[in-house]
């Protein structure tokens, strides 16, 4: 059982180590094309309230549920909603990245990291 925790926890790691390349690469082209960058706002389990996070960056999804910060982090836009984080927003934090977004998701949408990435760039 422990070695195949291991190794579920290596193919992770690696995993995420490709969706940082794809992503530092993203935000060096996007950054070299000028392209706009926007206030990435958190929404609220239910999707009804928005949140200030004090980040820019772009969209990945219509949803506007993931991002990427000009920080070259991931984030995940969903938070508890919180009457006193509508007065004072919420501070995220970046999470792993997957190659693919979505998975196991309520929807059943996935869509590939790299994908979602080019899709930006047009």
């Amino acid at each position: 059982m422990a070695a195949r925790s291991a190794a579920l926890a290596g193919e992770r790691a690696a995993e995420a180590r490709k969706a940082r390349e794809l992503i530092a690469a993203f935000v060096a082209e996007a950054v070299a094309r000028r392209l706009p960058t926007t206030a990435l706002r958190a929404q609220g389990y239910g999707g009804r309230a928005r949140y200030r996070t004090g980040l820019t960056g772009w969209y990945l999804n219509q949803a506007r549920t993931v991002a990427i910060g000009v920080d070259g982090n991931y984030y995940v836009l969903g938070v508890p909603r919180s009457f006193l984080a509508r007065l004072v927003g919420v501070r995220l934090q970046p999470q792993e990245p997957r190659l693919t977004i979505g998975v196991g998701g309520p929807d059943g949408e996935s869509m590939s990291l790299k994908d979602l990435l080019d899709k930006q760039l047009l």
